[in-house]
Formats: structure tokens, sequence, C-alpha cells
């Protein structure tokens, strides 16, 4: 029995994956490295700590690594922030999960900050019952430190609650956790990328699940 859903925030919640792109692709060019935005792009839903192994060497990593981190994370505060919007319905979805007897929890790779932003412009403070940053974890995403924090938290087992998320790192992770997942295409993610990672169901975004809910596995 589903006990608890576990979201994730950016591209799921909230339409941030672009900008988050656009701040990496304006950070890497800071330190003097021109990737592509669409392979940058392909990477978003992982933290600093799995992304930028994918795009810099060990000894770039050791280097500057923590310098082009903390540029990236000031950078996208100051200039893109404020820019992130809520998806439709993102509050009527989160108070039917908790009229179904649900209990609510967050499990992002994002930084405290801008979760607690998040929150803020969705509306959701008081329907959450637990969350987890990647600030509180060693591992992001695909790692499944976030999700087991929160599970911890929630003192349920993997097979009582559920994970919605956008990206194929959010399922790679609820299954490292032995989660199943719920995925939403408003992340930009292909539906068959999200359904080869082992998505068990996909919906558009938000205010389709929402429209769904009672025939989805939600309910």
């Amino acid at each position: 029995m589903i006990r608890a859903a576990i979201f994730d925030l950016d591209g799921t919640l909230v339409d941030s994956n672009d900008l988050h792109a656009e701040a990496w692709q304006e950070t890497f060019r800071h330190f003097g490295k021109d990737i592509p935005y669409r392979e940058l792009r392909q990477q978003i839903g992982k933290g600093g700590d799995q992304y930028l192994p994918v795009f810099l060497n060990p000894a770039e990593i050791r280097e500057f690594g923590d310098e082009l981190n903390t540029f990236r994370s000031e950078l996208f505060k100051k200039e893109y922030l404020d820019r992130v919007q809520a998806f439709p319905k993102v509050k009527e979805l989160l108070e039917r999960v908790r009229r179904g007897g649900k209990r609510i929890a967050l499990a992002s790779s994002g930084n405290a900050k801008e979760i607690a932003h998040y929150v803020e412009i969705t509306g959701i403070g008081d329907l959450v019952d637990a969350s987890t940053t990647k600030s509180e974890v060693r591992h992001s995403k695909p790692e499944p430190d976030v999700f087991l924090a929160v599970l911890n938290q929630l003192h349920l087992p993997p097979d009582e609650a559920i994970v919605i998320g956008d990206t194929p790192f959010d399922v790679q992770a609820a299954k490292k956790s032995q989660m199943q997942t719920i995925a939403l295409l408003c992340g930009g993610f292909s539906e068959d990328e999200l359904r080869a990672s082992g998505a068990v169901a996909i919906y558009r975004d938000v205010s389709d699940l929402l429209a769904s809910h009672p025939r989805s596995p939600l309910a």
C-alpha cells in the first residue's frame, strides 16, 4: 500500500530545467569551457557532484571544480532563480494526494536555498511532511541518497512510497532505492527515455497527473 508520495522539484513542480542548463553553459564559458547546450541539457537532473565529472576530467575537477560549482550556484541565485515559475496545479495536486491519506515529501538534487524558493512560489509549505536536498546528503541523483534520506524521515519502507519525477536520473535513483516512479514529460525528457529508465507511468505534466489521479498509481 502506498502511504507517501515523494516529489522531485526542478522540472517536476517548477519550470527550471532550461534555466539550469543556461546557467551551467554560462558558468563553463566563464571557466574557458565551451560545451554545447544540448549536451548540458541532457544531464540536467543531476547535482553538481554528478554533473561535473561528465564535462571535466579529474585534474580539472581538482583544480577548479569547487570554484566552478560555487560560481554556478551564485550565478543561478542572482540571475536565474527569480525567473523560475511553478507549473500549473501544483498545490491542487498535492492537496489531492493529501486528501487521499498519503504523506508528501520532497527530494531534490538542488540546494537548500533553491528548494526553499520553489516551496514558496508553489505555496506547498504546509503540505510537506519531509524534505531532503543535495546539501544534506553525500551524493545527488542518480545516486539514491536523497530518496533514502527522506524515507528515513518518513519512517517508511520503500514499497510504501512512490516517486514523482521528470528525469531519467530521478527514475534511476528511485530504482536504487527500490521505489517506483511516475514520470512527467514537462522536464523536457522524452517518453522513451523515461520508460527505458523504468518509469511505471508517464504523464504530460502536473495538470495531467491531477486530472488522471483516480486512474494513476498515486490512487
